[in-house]
């Protein structure tokens, strides 16, 4: 006879995830594996002989990166010598000012990164993390797909999501020909719903560059680094291909991050027995070592592999942690589900949520799951009051606003209306007055009606055939009567050419002001500094639509 109450548990969502044990010498733990290497450097007239227990002439790639660009070797030699314990406790204490921190953690070694965060419980990490961020306010960035491609759609959902409150947005393609019309979608959608909308379309790399460089897009970041040399090598990729990389996007005015994350060697089964973390602490250094403003990190797309072993999800709060003591823009995941359990989702975000991080979630899914074409997000448009309830209870600015229902309908017709107006004046297929109607009011794709989706693919070639730009999309809206969304999109176009939002952890307000590391950077020392939450937006993140007004009741 079995326990009834064990007989209960088994159904319960924790017990349909998957866990095990850790399985060291094929990379399958979380941190501290008896094979990661002994922090270790030496350096000889300025170059780097030695480091984590390694010689150059047994350096891999990765190594060899990371050693000649990504460590400040004019500190690196005390930094090296100084505890982890001591370099753990500077972190957290709040008599040690940010910048006190980052000459020991931008000088010292991967092995090292990992032996200091490896001294801190995650309440610890997280007290890191706030002093770290490297923007003063924290935000956050979405998704805003459809299993259609339906460019409707993409324009209504990321407009509400504007409404919303995020920073950033993001889209890819079922159909990579649909590329042009859901990144011109989700430029307008964005921009209607708030001016300064940063917007990217995730396709393959070459493609991504030329859709921003045509004005389509401002940012990207689906620029992925690996932490041994075999993953790399499996994709055609080296370190130095990489930072070539971006620098085509950033002398094209587009912004970018690279994207790393605990568990994707394991997952490629070529982690060569090495941690999670300290493979993920290689990623990062070579990220810092290519000149990137920042990184898409918080193991992202492979979270169900650290989150399968003990203490997997402590793992990825030191991963963020990591990047922000390197001085990188953290755009901290918590954009791919992982499990059954809505508690256990819940916990995995609180490392970001509570401290801040520059965006707490790199791809919070603006539509219900099914719609995800980055697969289903840890949380998803039907998760909007949950997260601004939280905010509420716990007096915290995670980056979203509540919205009433009129404020979304309304933003939601209009971008509807105005990708209408542009494909009429650019002579794209017909947008029908059925489908704004469906836009505006649609949950998801299942709401919408079908397109003709071989006259859309053919349409969506021939317009980069003809060379259409941003300029272009700019000219159709202010013929059209979107006066104010043409002018948003052109001060994006100009963004680009001036190239301020290239600085670390950028963002644009609604008027266009830059705001980044540089000129609004962290200043968190202890109670009362740093970020704080002005009255105006605390009156907004308290008044959500379901609270009652004690002044209107009769």
């Amino acid at each position: 006879m079995r326990s009834k109450r064990f007989e209960y548990l088994d159904q319960r969502p924790v017990n349909q995830d998957g866990y095990a044990l850790d399985w060291p010498e094929v990379g399958f733990i979380a941190m501290n594996s008896p094979f990661d290497p002994t922090p270790s450097i030496k350096i000889v007239n300025g170059e780097v002989v030695e480091m984590d227990g390694k010689c150059k002439d047994d350096f891999d790639m990765l190594d060899a990166f990371i050693a000649k660009y990504a460590i400040n070797l004019d500190f690196a030699e005390e930094a090296m010598a100084t505890d982890s314990l001591k370099i753990a406790r500077m972190l957290v204490d709040i008599n040690v000012n940010r910048a006190e921190c980052l000459k020991y953690t931008t000088a010292i070694t991967p092995a090292k990164l990992v032996d200091v965060v490896g001294k801190l419980n995650v309440l610890e990490c997280m007290m890191g993390i706030t002093k770290m961020r490297c923007r003063l306010k924290p935000a956050n960035q979405c998704h805003v797909t459809n299993v259609k491609d339906n460019m409707i759609q993409i324009a209504a959902d990321a407009a509400e999501a504007a409404v919303r409150g995020f920073a950033e947005m993001e889209t890819t393609v079922g159909i990579v020909r649909y590329a042009p019309f859901n990144a011109l979608a989700i430029m307008l959608g964005a921009n209607v719903g708030r001016p300064g909308i940063l917007t990217q379309c995730a396709v393959e790399e070459a493609t991504e560059l030329d859709l921003g460089m045509r004005g389509y897009t401002a940012y990207a970041e689906t620029v992925s680094v690996y932490g041994t040399e075999d993953v790399f090598m499996d994709g055609d990729d080296t370190p130095w291909s990489k930072a070539f990389l971006a620098s085509c996007y950033a002398s094209r005015g587009v912004k970018m991050r690279f994207t790393s994350g605990t568990g994707s060697e394991v997952q490629m089964g070529m982690a060569e027995g090495k941690s999670m973390l300290y493979l993920e602490a290689r990623c990062l250094g070579v990220t810092r070592g290519a000149g990137v403003q920042g990184t898409q990190n918080g193991s992202v797309s492979c979270v169900g592999v650290p989150a399968a072993v003990p203490g997997g999800i402590r793992a990825i709060a030191c991963e963020n942690l990591i990047a922000a003591m390197l001085d990188l823009e953290n755009a901290s995941s918590n954009d791919q589900t992982f499990t059954h359990s809505d508690l256990r989702r819940v916990a995995r975000s609180i490392p970001q949520f509570i401290p801040g991080t520059d965006y707490i979630c790199s791809g919070y899914s603006a539509t219900p799951n099914y719609d995800n074409m980055f697969a289903g997000s840890n949380w998803d448009a039907d998760d909007y009051d949950d997260w601004v309830v939280i905010q509420r209870d716990l007096k915290v600015d995670a980056g979203l606003l509540p919205a009433t229902e009129e404020e979304v309908v309304a933003a939601r017709n209009k971008a509807a209306r105005a990708i209408q107006a542009i494909f009429r004046e650019l002579g794209l297929p017909e947008i029908t007055d059925e489908e704004v109607e469906a836009g505006t009011y649609a949950r998801g794709s299942q709401d919408m009606p079908d397109r003709d989706v071989v006259a859309d693919l053919k349409a969506a070639t021939e317009m980069l055939e003809r060379g259409v730009t941003g300029l272009d999309f700019v000219k159709a809206l202010h013929k059209a009567g979107f006066e104010d969304v043409a002018e948003s999109i052109f001060n994006i176009q100009k963004a680009k050419v001036v190239g301020d939002y290239l600085h670390t952890a950028s963002m644009l307000d609604d008027k266009f002001h830059v705001i980044s590391a540089v000129n609004s950077p962290n200043c968190y020392e202890g109670p009362m500094t740093g970020y704080q939450i002005s009255p105006e937006l605390w009156e907004k993140l308290s008044n959500i639509r379901t609270a009652v007004d004690p002044s209107k009741i009769n």
